[in-house]
């Protein structure tokens, strides 16, 4: 086996990693699919965390334009989140995988409570651990709840699988000449905005000096070749 560049990481999953065609709900033969991409990852002995977002079944932002308190539709978010959680959960455990579910909003008859040593137990054990419920607090995005739990686990690298190659300047799909970048600093991350993470995510990483690398998901080994340090996507780091 070739030498591992990361051994402990953890995978940021966008809600729609989980869904059909139009982007919504939970496409179980899509989840299977996604499961056995995280199966072969955790097949070269790195200890895997996962946090997913929500999209694919809610966006709080519709609710907030269509006048809904910003916390309340935060919470429905977080809560959406462990759906996701437990599609996977099934999905990788169908396949053999020990796996774990974490939720930071305490619901004991789904879910164990995040409790960090815990997660961090699990990891050295094998498991598959997915963390849920984002941060527990609202005016927080999963992304930067994926910064915070990388910290706290100590991941040695942020993986943000998206449905684009790499970080660009443009929107590739609509502008052909867009610039694809190798590499991004912190601070050209921010300076940019770029739309793959938000600012308070790439503000931690930066603040606690955690390499992000930004993949796609669906791209043919991916997530492999990050973990064991081909030059794929794009690397955001000091």
């Amino acid at each position: 086996m070739s030498q591992l560049k990361y051994k402990r990481i953890l995978l940021k999953l966008s809600g729609e990693a989980l869904a059909g065609e139009g982007g919504y709900g939970i496409d179980p033969e899509r989840v299977h699919e996604l499961a056995q991409k995280i199966k072969r990852v955790r097949h070269l002995d790195v200890q895997v965390a996962v946090v997913i977002g929500a999209g694919n079944i809610w966006r709080g932002q519709i609710g907030m334009r269509h006048g809904m308190d910003r916390a309340t539709a935060d919470y429905m978010g977080m809560l959406a989140t462990v759906i996701n959680a437990l599609a996977l959960q099934d999905a990788l455990e169908q396949i053999g995988c020990d796996t774990r579910v974490q939720t930071a909003i305490e619901m004991k008859a789904v879910a164990e409570p995040y409790i960090r040593r815990r997660a961090i137990r699990h990891l050295e054990k094998g498991r598959i651990v997915i963390l849920a419920a984002g941060t527990g607090n609202p005016y927080f995005t999963t992304d930067t709840a994926a910064a915070l739990r990388a910290m706290e686990i100590d991941a040695e690298v942020l993986i943000k699988a998206t449905k684009v190659d790499a970080v660009y300047d443009l929107d590739p799909k609509v502008n052909p000449n867009a610039r694809r970048y190798e590499h991004l600093t912190y601070l050209d991350a921010l300076n940019m905005r770029v739309g793959v993470m938000d600012s308070t995510a790439l503000s931690l990483c930066m603040d606690n000096d955690l390499p992000i690398v930004v993949v796609d998901l669906w791209g043919e080994s991916s997530i492999e070749r990050v973990v064991l340090g081909d030059d794929i996507g794009t690397l955001i780091s000091s």
